[in-house]
């Protein structure tokens, strides 16, 4: 049965990831601090820096109305913009010690919490742009922003060796609201009109969400068909992974199996949830 996705309400967990962020930190040794990530050339404290000025970032222009210039033009250049940006900042905040990077996670991250929270997530806000260029929901785009403190809260958690939020409360929040790149990742695939897409996530946080062609484009719903013209499957794991780019396509096709139309099935490999 398809259905349209449900609203992805996500405020109640800010506070409880921002509090395993701080309690995972505080337990690190020096050398821990110093640990590489999967994101290249950062080690645990750059990711947390980069967390930092992510939360900083969104205060002064979600909350403040706080607005720099962009100078791009189109997605390309908008990557490499944050992408220079991201390293710019990362670069001049690791004069900062550990307990003061602490004591400004602790404090922005309230602020942020408390901001999202006044927000009403029905409302029509901006794009998330690895979802489409439409406006788009509150409750996406906050979602958005959830997925980015989790899924850099599972890289430092990766690099220390210690456990990560996978519990479904916490994870399958992220991969709902990661599905909604298929979208973007078929933009431009053409289909007969009535096609569907298929994308199931395996485990406990997992989930199957599918695209039908509609009219000549794509809609986005929950669920699935009977019997989908292509579909996707991969755990959860690999997923989160392969959305966010630790994993390349390669490696997750590994890890993957494709039903019915597997040239149009591989067209999830191009998912990406994250902009840089």
């Amino acid at each position: 049965m398809l259905t349209p996705p449900e609203p992805i309400l996500v405020v109640d967990l800010f506070p409880e990831t921002l509090e395993a962020l701080l309690d995972l930190l505080k337990s690190l040794t020096p050398q821990e601090w110093e640990q590489p990530t999967v994101c290249a050339g950062w080690s645990v404290k750059d990711v947390a820096l980069h967390l930092l000025g992510g939360t900083l970032a969104n205060l002064s222009r979600r909350r403040d109305g706080h607005f720099v210039a962009v100078p791009v033009n189109g997605w390309a250049e908008l990557v490499a913009y944050l992408n220079k940006s991201n390293e710019g900042w990362v670069r001049a905040s690791r004069r900062l010690s550990a307990r003061v990077l602490l004591d400004m996670l602790d404090l922005s991250g309230r602020q942020l919490n408390a901001y999202f929270a006044s927000l009403d997530p029905h409302a029509l806000g901006g794009a998330v742009s690895w979802a489409g260029s439409q406006p788009a929901p509150v409750w996406l785009d906050v979602a958005r922003e959830y997925t980015e403190c989790w899924h850099h809260q599972q890289h430092i958690r990766d690099a220390v060796g210690k456990p990560g939020l996978t519990e479904s409360r916490y994870m399958a929040p992220v991969l709902a609201a990661f599905a909604h790149a298929m979208r973007r990742a078929y933009r431009s695939t053409a289909a007969a009109e009535g096609a569907t897409v298929t994308l199931t996530i395996n485990g406990e946080s997992g989930g199957r969400w599918t695209l039908r062609r509609e009219r000549g484009e794509w809609v986005f719903y929950a669920g699935a068909p009977d019997q989908p013209t292509a579909e996707a499957i991969l755990d959860q794991d690999t997923a989160w992974r392969l959305f966010t780019r630790g994993i390349d396509p390669q490696t997750a096709r590994r890890h993957m199996t494709f039903r019915g139309d597997q040239a149009l099935g591989l067209a999830v490999l191009e998912m990406v949830s994250i902009i840089a």
